[in-house]
């Protein structure tokens, strides 16, 4: 391939991170490997095509390998104080929940299964604490001003 045939594939990979969709800093690599084939191409770099394909894979896998997790981390990373854990937050109950059961509850617009890992009921229609998530399950104990005796 030509040198600007490279540089062509290269902008559309880098375009297709940036604007199109989110491939999660893959696409990136492979537009810069695309890139600087495509450069070298450019500065005289004569090879033959099966070279330029071999360059264009051993670029990418090496650059994939090498930063995409320390370069996505820092880039897409979370916002800075940002807590990604739900645990603190308050749900509300809309059926009383003894201790160890389990009912269905809305939060954050989902439905989840909330259990009472807690030692007191859970008073319908009063707030729970999330203490942890376990995959859809939010382990829940009572506030302790709706503590029912």
């Amino acid at each position: 391939m030509t040198w600007w045939s490279w540089m062509i594939l290269g902008a559309v990979l880098l375009g297709a991170e940036l604007f199109a969709i989110d491939a999660q800093f893959y696409l990136v690599f492979l537009g810069l490997s695309a890139a600087l084939v495509g450069l070298a191409g450019m500065f005289g770099v004569s090879m033959p095509e099966w070279v330029q394909w071999a360059a264009f894979a051993s670029l990418s896998l090496i650059s994939f390998f090498t930063f995409r997790k320390t370069l996505y981390g820092k880039i897409r990373g979370g916002a800075k104080g940002f807590s990604d854990t739900i645990s603190g937050e308050t749900v509300n109950v809309v059926a009383q929940l003894l201790p160890g059961a389990e009912t269905r509850a809305e939060f954050r617009g989902s439905h989840w299964t909330i259990r009472n890992t807690g030692h007191d009921t859970i008073a319908a229609g009063s707030q729970a604490s999330i203490v942890k998530v376990d995959g859809i399950t939010l382990h829940v104990e009572a506030e302790l001003k709706d503590i029912k005796e």
